[in-house]
Formats: C-alpha cells, structure tokens, sequence
C-alpha cells in the first residue's frame, strides 16, 4: 500500500500532468487508508496547482492546460472535501474573498476558499471579476476582519491598489486587513500597495488569514520588517 508522501506526491503529478482519473483513484485512497485530507489537498492538489502556476508564468503551460489540470485537482478536491475536519472556535471569523476586476480566473481562488473554511472561517465569496468598492461594501455588510484578493493577471493587479487606497481614503483599513495572492503578486508588490499581507499559496492564506484575527503582531509588521 501506498504511503501518505507517495499519495501526495501522486496527487501533485496527477494535476501537473492532467490526469484528472489518476487524482480521482489517488484521492480516494487517501480516504479508503484513512489518511488526513486536509494535508492530501495542501501537500497534494494544491502543491500541484502551484507548480502549475509557474508553468503557466512560464509560458509552458497556456490557458488549456490550466484548465486541465484544474480538472484534475477538483476531482481530487471532491472526494476529499467531505473528509474535511473543519476546525472549530468559540468565536467565528469572517473573510471576504474575491478576484480583482480585470480578471476571470478563479482556480486559485476557489482553492484559497477551500482552505479557509477548512480553517473554520465564514468566507463570503464575491467571485470573479469583482470591482474594488464591492470588496468595501461585502465586508461591512458581513461583518468581516479580512479581504482576500486574489489575480492571476499583470494587467488585474492595479485593482488590488485600488481595493487597498478605498480603504485607507475612507479610514477602514484598521477595521478590515487585506491579503493578496496570485501568480504574479509578491511580497514586493504587497509592500508596495500597502496590504497587510501576502500569501504565495492557499495554505499559506488560510494560516496568515488565522494569524491576523488572533491579533499576531508579527504578520501586521512582517511587511515593513522585510523591506527594511
């Protein structure tokens, strides 16, 4: 029988080489050996899309491919995500999550998701091609701590730093922190614009996104910290 790292491993080549059937088999495994599916979707599915997400920088991989192996990851997502513990608190957190206007392309989003719930929080998705006033208003009216933004295209990443200045033109920045994410975005980017966070991949998100709402000083300076 497969062990856990060669399941993972598995998952991460089934969605770097389209395998939508191979991730299906590999993530039913996962279940059958009672393996936990939140490490098989972050250290798997998600590892996976991230390599894909260079492929695609690179220009190895175009639109078709991506689309492929989003495929593949989803049909392992689907059979993982009921063996999901959800974490639990005493007090519920809430996110606002979304792609920036000027782009359509939700894959990493809609990864980003999975594991916030996963985490225990209340995500609000506004979805894809989302203005920045709508981020502003989704918080307020959901009572949320955290916007995430989320880009998969240059020519979208203008949006985020609009997001950001409505916030601090209004004098809400304190009140809601925002993560940024995305094949193009960095920590240079992020410092750039003024976010209170970068995330380089879903996991890594839904970790930072629990972070801030437990009130981590170390995130809210991480930022200047690594400029200086």
């Amino acid at each position: 029988m497969a062990t856990e790292l060669e399941l993972h491993q598995g998952l991460y080549e089934a969605v770097v080489e389209m395998d939508e059937d191979k991730a299906a088999e590999l993530a039913q495994t996962v279940v059958d050996s009672k393996y936990d599916a939140y490490t098989a979707i972050e250290n798997g599915l998600s590892r996976g899309m991230d390599k894909v997400g260079d492929l695609y920088e690179e220009e190895e991989y175009f639109i078709p491919e991506l689309l492929l192996c989003s495929d593949a990851m989803y049909a392992g997502i689907d059979i993982l995500k009921p063996h999901i513990v959800r974490e639990e608190s005493q007090s519920r957190h809430t996110i606002v999550l979304g792609v920036v206007e000027g782009d359509t392309h939700d894959i990493g989003k809609n990864l980003v998701k999975i594991m916030l719930e996963s985490a225990g929080f209340d995500v609000i998705d506004l979805g894809r091609d989302v203005q920045p006033s709508l981020f502003l208003k989704a918080a307020e009216e959901n009572h949320a701590e955290i916007i995430g933004l989320s880009t998969l295209m240059t020519t979208a990443m203008p949006a985020m730093k609009e997001v950001v200045d409505l916030l601090d033109k209004e004098n809400k920045h304190d009140k809601f922190r925002v993560i940024i994410g995305g094949g193009p975005i960095s920590q240079a980017f992020a410092n750039k614009i003024n976010a209170d966070a970068y995330a380089s991949n879903a996991a890594e998100a839904a970790r930072i996104a629990k972070e801030l709402v437990s009130g981590n000083s170390t995130v809210q300076h991480r930022l200047s910290a690594q400029d200086a």
